[in-house]
């Protein structure tokens, strides 16, 4: 399950072949991509793979028109949602307690809406001063038309400038709606989401007969909505993992404690709470403290204000960045913040560090995978900051 990503699903496929003809060649696999299949129902995109013995079949689940149709937003709502939105967060305490937990994300975040709000500043005055040029007589007349020209003016200004800053370095227009979904859905009301992981949740669940194991695996904001997809799952059929086929959820670049830290977010903390109380389920998160939007300092029901975790939920890996990229090449990345997200679904360049592609689709089961990691595990209070 991708984060909230307006592109098509073949951009992941592309993107999976590549890497695993670098993967193939760095650990001496011999892996096979096949070629992508939509489904009819346009819920998912399916591609087999094939390594070392294994076979797999890999599903892109799709919200990609979702967030088409929230991304870009027009700038009138943009306007007028924004401060609404952080005006509820403020006077709830959301703010205080996101910083804490999130740190560096946190400071993109807020640090990309300060941006948009010297955006809005900057088209404002830009159009006053260019009113001002004008060569109109002085009277009330005057006063008049620069009161209805200056806005109109401004919202022009400022859709081109939005229209700059949608993509890298600064990503305004993408985070700020980004974080409009998050918070409309933590509220309940985006309906085609919820809807969509129902759709999703028998997905999963018509899969169990069909494998030898499941792996869901959720980047970005579906660390979230995989969690209440394998939530849904859980209601439908209490036994869901419990019949042999093992079952495995992933999370990779999480921002769980971003929508749960909401106190509108009480349907989704309650799928968390569940979900990492369910045994049956294994979870591994895999963090990267260089990844600057993801949130990893703690434990996500902890960092959630949920009741402390059993252990191991989720077994944690740390993989550092040294182990995938060059440190030449991680000079031109580092601060292309969505390039640096993307990392750990790339492969590795050592051969013995975490792959993405080894992972999911080489030889050995994910769940025997994360059971190895958990007896390797380092406990929290032992991991270096």
């Amino acid at each position: 399950m991708p984060g909230f990503d307006p592109r098509a699903p073949e951009t992941y496929w592309g993107l999976f072949r590549r890497e695993s003809r670098l993967t193939a060649a760095r650990r001496g696999l011999a892996i096979t991509v096949g070629d992508p299949v939509r489904s009819g129902d346009g819920l998912r995109l399916d591609w087999p793979v094939a390594a070392e013995g294994a076979a797999t079949r890999y599903t892109l689940l799709r919200w990609d028109d979702i967030v088409a149709a929230r991304f870009p937003r027009g700038n009138a709502r943009r306007l007028l949602a924004v401060p609404a939105l952080w005006w509820r967060l403020w006077r709830s305490g959301y703010i205080r307690n996101f910083r804490q937990e999130a740190r560096r994300f946190a400071r993109v975040i807020i640090g990309v809406h300060l941006i948009y709000l010297a955006l809005v500043a900057l088209s404002l005055v830009a159009a006053f001063g260019l009113v001002r040029l004008l060569p109109v007589p002085a009277g009330p007349w005057t006063i008049l038309a620069t009161i209805l020209t200056v806005p109109v003016l401004a919202y022009a200004i400022l859709a081109g400038l939005m229209a700059v800053t949608r993509g890298k370095p600064f990503y305004v227009a993408h985070l700020v709606d980004d974080t409009a979904f998050t918070h409309d859905h933590a509220s309940g009301d985006e309906a085609r989401i919820s809807r969509r992981l129902d759709a999703f949740a028998d997905l999963i669940r018509a899969a169990e007969g069909d494998a030898s194991e499941i792996v869901v695996i959720g980047h970005s904001s579906s660390s979230f909505l995989g969690i209440e997809a394998l939530d849904r799952v859980l209601a439908r059929d209490p036994e869901f993992g419990r019949r042999g086929t093992p079952v495995s959820f992933v999370s990779i670049g999480s921002v769980i404690p971003w929508i749960t830290l909401d106190p509108r977010a009480v349907a989704v903390r309650a799928s968390l709470a569940r979900v990492a109380a369910c045994d049956a389920i294994g979870w591994l998160d895999v963090r990267a403290k260089w990844d600057w939007l993801s949130i990893h300092t703690r434990n996500p029901l902890s960092a959630s204000r949920l009741p402390a975790p059993a252990l191991h939920r989720p077994v944690e890996i740390h993989v550092r960045i040294e182990d995938l990229i060059e440190k030449r090449i991680l000079q031109r990345r580092k601060w292309n913040l969505f390039r640096m997200h993307f990392q750990l679904l790339m492969s590795s360049r050592d051969s013995q560090a975490f792959d993405y592609v080894a992972f999911v689709a080489g030889p050995e089961p994910v769940h025997l995978a994360l059971r190895r990691w958990r007896k390797l595990e380092v406990p929290p209070e032992d991991r270096a900051a």
